[in-house]
C-alpha cells in the first residue's frame, strides 16, 4: 500500500470539518494538524488544532501538503491572501477530489482545489488554483473556472462557461451555457445566469 502524504489544513470552522470528511474518505492524506490562530489547542473531528498563520514557513520547510480548509462566504480575500503566503514559502499545496465526485480524466483541475462529494468535473472543463467545487455541483463539458472560486452546493456551470477569478456561484446557481461571469462576481443562491 502506497504511503499517505501529511496533509495540514488551514482553516478550523465549519467547513474543515467537510475537508477533514472528504480527505478521510479519499485514503491519500494523512491529517498532521490544522492551523486556526483563534482556536490553538482545540480539536476538529479529533484533529489537533497545532498553530497559527505565522507557523507556516515552517511547517512548509517539513515538507507536509497544504489544504485552505477556510470557507468562501462573502470575501475571497482570505484565501486569496492563504494561498499566496503558502506560495511564498514554497509550500506544496493538495489538490483533493471526493471518491463519491466524478473527475473526468479529460479535465484538469488545479492545485489546492477540492472537488466534494457528488460532484462533477466532465471532459474539457478546467478548475483553477485554490477552488472549491462543492457538494453536488456540476462544472460541464469546457466551461473554466478561475482561480480561487467557490462553486457552491448543487451550482449547474453548463458547458463553455466562463468564470471569472475570485468568484462566489451561490447554492443551487444555474448558467446558461457559455455564459461569461467577470472576475469576483457574487452569485445568489437560486439564481439563473445568462
Amino acid at each position: 500500500m502506497k504511503k499517505k502524504e501529511k496533509i495540514i489544513l488551514i482553516g478550523g470552522g465549519g467547513y474543515s470539518k467537510a475537508c477533514i470528511d472528504v480527505i478521510e474518505q479519499e485514503k491519500k492524506f494523512e491529517i498532521v494538524g490544522i492551523i486556526d490562530e483563534r482556536r490553538i489547542g482545540e480539536k476538529v473531528l479529533g484533529y489537533p488544532i497545532v498553530g497559527s498563520d505565522q507557523d507556516l514557513e515552517r511547517l512548509a520547510k517539513k515538507k507536509y501538503k497544504f489544504l485552505i480548509s477556510l470557507g468562501q462566504i462573502g470575501n475571497v480575500q482570505k484565501r486569496i491572501d492563504l494561498f499566496n503566503k503558502l506560495k511564498t514559502c514554497r509550500a506544496r499545496l493538495a489538490t483533493v477530489f471526493s471518491p463519491l465526485a466524478y473527475v473526468s480524466r479529460h479535465a484538469e483541475v488545479m492545485e489546492g482545489t477540492i472537488v466534494m462529494d457528488g460532484a462533477i468535473v466532465n471532459a474539457g472543463a478546467c478548475v483553477g488554483k485554490n477552488c472549491i467545487i462543492n457538494t453536488k455541483a456540476l462544472i460541464e463539458h469546457d466551461a473554466q473556472v478561475g482561480c480561487h472560486c467557490h462553486v457552491s452546493t448543487g451550482a449547474i456551470i453548463n458547458g463553455g462557461v466562463v468564470i471569472g477569478e475570485g468568484s462566489f456561484i451561490g447554492s443551487g446557481a444555474v448558467s446558461k451555457q457559455s455564459a461569461v461571469i467577470g472576475k469576483n462576481s457574487f452569485i445568489k443562491a437560486n439564481s439563473i445566469i445568462k
